[in-house]
């Protein structure tokens, strides 16, 4: 018998090839499988990425004109107060509008930390998506090292 007619049964090469075919394309085949999560998660964190930053830039620009407006507002309404009783109390009128700042400074400070003390952290759909591939991974990792139970 020569070589290449040579049998798998009799330690030839033609089992073992293609045994390692088989392996080389399964290999190729997750590699191909993971790459292509992979970059499905980053598109989508790149999305969300881009979808943060605008929402940060529209919030941060109408808070500027927020804070600016209401500033101007309230110099005017505490200096309108104080020359309407400026004759009778002026340091009750004064001292009662910074009470009054005072407190609304604190009620905003607790509106902003409301709004950024959110449950829902950045990147909260990409981190979800990345749990349930690896809760996918890990259930398919333990299907496939259990032992077969020979019902089909």
């Amino acid at each position: 018998m020569s070589e290449s007619q040579q049998s798998p049964a009799a330690g030839g090469t033609v089992g073992a090839d293609g045994a390692r075919g088989r392996l080389m394309s399964s290999v190729q085949g997750l590699a191909a499988t993971l790459t292509a999560i992979l970059q499905t998660r980053l598109a989508l964190l790149a999305t969300e990425v881009e979808e943060e930053k605008q929402r940060l830039l529209g919030v941060l620009a109408w808070g500027a004109i927020a804070i600016l407006m209401g500033t101007v507002a309230s110099v005017f309404l505490a200096a309108f107060i104080t020359v309407l009783f400026w004759d009778s109390h002026p340091l009750l009128v004064l001292g009662g509008l910074t009470l009054a700042f005072a407190l609304a400074c604190l009620w905003a400070v607790r509106r902003v930390n409301a709004i950024t003390g959110s449950p829902e952290g950045m990147l909260a759909a990409s981190l979800a998506e990345l749990q349930a591939d690896q809760e996918a991974l890990l259930a398919a990792a333990r299907g496939s090292n259990q032992p077969p139970t020979g019902r089909e």
